[in-house]
């Protein structure tokens, strides 16, 4: 297809970038950002039905105007043209036919530019400018396309998902790009932005959790990061549409323009091998990129200086890639400035830096987190008498203890009080479980004294069993306690035996059954010779070591023909057993 070189006057008002007839048009007309998948004849009704006629009344839908078949021509030849123009800049003809039917609004444009030539050359009497009149309707719109500059960058992006007046905000930033440059980056990105994987929902996540616990001043990186967050919770879905390309993506583009300005080959490329170099699996890079968008554009040098530094402070080095899955926003300048305060704040509370280290390894959302709010929860531990080395031993077993709210920790406290602990061995139950205080009081914590309940421990005896063994409060039921209780069962025990024994030792339902539970009863059974119901009396049998001192033991009594209960065999201490068994 050719274009003629035409003399149009300059004071001809074209549509521009910055006023064209799209932004007049009435509030009622709208455009879809995908043509649905259509028949031709379809597609081409469904432009013309959200084209209307400029004289055209939108409110008046009773009485549509109808169309031409000359205008169904044209409209038709708008995005025949659009094709063949992309086409001269090395696009395939089916990506170009595919770009040119999901512009919509950018083939409007050009329909209407066209149309207001026309009407302009048809009035205009003598002058080169009644030379447009001899162009066929294709070359008029092919001439227009031209005319715009942005050698069909506007197209590509509005095919994207983008709105016409961001496509064309968005392609000034492109000037320099070729189009089937621009199409191959975007194709990359995707792919590596964007997986086929049914956890999408996942990234919607992990934003949510990590801006709820974030309470510090922000830098620039974090508030675009933010602002992106928002537009897509503006969306459909809201942020559960993060790891969706179909949202995100424009999102993406239109808050950071830049993206589409780096080198494949010099930035995005090598940046995904440094992040594969410092354990981000290729799989997983999307969360790092979708979560905190600014690692794309970031130079990798500065990257890695940072990284470098962080390895440097925490110590580590095989686990940054997770650590850096967990929270992308390590590599936020105000996030590092952050984990400076909180280490003074907590040597100021005389806990150990690598209490804190470990801490933050475990959950690094902490980093996040103001001081003055830690020092709410620092507080409330201290009243149960959690202070200095035992604060230290709690963060490092359950550091999201810390971003609890002290109205919601204030309310495990009162509800271990009401099962009749005091406030002294409140904090005991703290300093050994402190995950129960991180736990739902509703979802977990009843949920576990209604199972005790049911397989026969009473609410007299709950103090006792949960003094000795509070992780049962936060242990998977179907996972952990009901397979024990089942191979006690399997070996001989009945319901109401291992009530008595839980009553009695708690931490029995804390055993492993491979390691502990079915070694120390088949040597119970098969070689000392004595009935399983032995254990029923002495539970704590099975929490001491099988090969330094149940066989030891036994085999000293063995010796010396000597029958004794399993409770004086292993409660004794060593002096004792000597001086009983042994005549020492």
């Amino acid at each position: 297809m050719t274009t003629k070189s035409l003399s149009i006057p300059l004071d001809f008002p074209f549509p521009s970038p910055k006023a064209h007839p799209l932004l007049t048009l009435h509030s009622k007309i709208q455009f879809p950002c995908k043509f649905p998948l259509f028949s031709l004849p379809q597609r081409i009704q469904f432009l013309r039905n959200q084209c209307p006629p400029k004289c055209q009344n939108p409110n008046d839908n009773n009485n549509p105007v109808p169309y031409t078949s000359q205008q169904e021509a044209h409209f038709t030849e708008t995005q025949e043209a659009i094709s063949q123009f992309l086409q001269e800049f090395g696009i395939s003809a089916a990506e170009s036919n595919s770009i040119a039917l999901n512009s919509p609004k950018y083939a409007k444009m050009l329909f209407d530019s066209v149309k207001d030539l026309e009407e302009w050359t048809s009035w205009k009497s003598g002058g080169d400018g009644n030379e447009f009149a001899t162009l066929g309707f294709k070359e008029k719109v092919a001439y227009m396309a031209k005319e715009k500059g942005d050698n069909g960058k506007v197209a590509f992006l509005e095919s994207l998902g983008l709105s016409l007046s961001s496509s064309m905000n968005v392609a000034r930033y492109l000037h320099g790009e070729s189009l089937p440059n621009l199409i191959h980056k975007v194709k990359y990105m995707k792919e590596i932005l964007f997986s086929d994987s049914d956890d999408k929902r996942l990234v919607g996540k992990y934003a949510r959790c990590m801006m709820m616990n974030l309470s510090i001043p922000i830098d620039e990186d974090l508030q675009q990061t933010l602002s992106l967050f928002e537009k897509v919770e503006a969306r459909r879905g809201g942020l559960d549409m993060l790891g969706s390309s179909e949202v995100t993506f424009r999102c993406l583009v239109e808050s950071f323009p830049r993206i589409l300005l780096l080198p494949l080959d010099l930035h995005l490329k090598p940046m995904v091998e440094f992040l594969d170099s410092v354990g981000v699996p290729k799989e997983h890079m999307r969360e790092i990129f979708l979560l905190f968008p600014p690692v794309i554009i970031c130079d990798i040098t500065g990257i890695n200086r940072k990284v470098q530094a962080l390895k440097k402070v925490w110590a580590f080095d095989k686990d940054f890639g997770k650590m850096l899955l967990k929270y992308p926003w390590i590599l936020s300048t105000a996030i590092q400035k952050n984990y400076k305060e909180i280490v003074s704040f907590f040597h100021m509370e005389k806990v150990d830096k690598s209490s804190v280290d470990t801490a933050i390894r475990s959950w690094p959302h902490i980093l996040g987190c103001s001081t003055s709010k830690l020092e709410v929860m620092v507080e409330q531990l201290a009243k149960l008498g959690i202070r200095n080395k035992k604060l230290g031993q709690v963060i490092s077993k359950s550091p999201q203890l810390l971003l609890r709210k002290p109205q919601e920790f204030l309310q495990v406290v009162l509800f271990l009080e009401d099962l009749g602990f005091d406030r002294e061995t409140v904090g005991q139950v703290a300093s050994r479980c402190p995950e129960i205080f991180a736990a739902s009081i509703e979802k977990t914590l009843k949920k576990k004294i209604e199972f005790l309940d049911r397989i026969g421990v009473s609410k007299d005896h709950l103090p006792r069993v949960i003094k000795k063994y509070p992780e049962l409060l936060v242990s998977d039921v179907n996972r952990t306690i009901l397979p024990r209780m089942k191979y006690l069962k399997d070996v001989g025990l009945s319901k109401k035996d291992i009530a008595f024994m839980v009553r009695r030792f708690s931490p029995l339902l804390g055993y492993s059954i491979e390691e502990v539970l079915r070694p120390k009863y088949e040597f119970l059974v098969n070689t000392m010779k004595k009935p399983v119901e032995d254990v029923v009396g002495y539970p704590r049998y099975f929490s001491y070591s099988l090969e330094k001192k149940i066989m030891p033991r036994f085999w000293v009594l063995k010796g010396r023909n000597i029958e004794c209960s399993l409770k004086d065999m292993l409660a004794k201490n060593d002096e004792e057993f000597a001086a009983d068994f042994m005549g020492f």
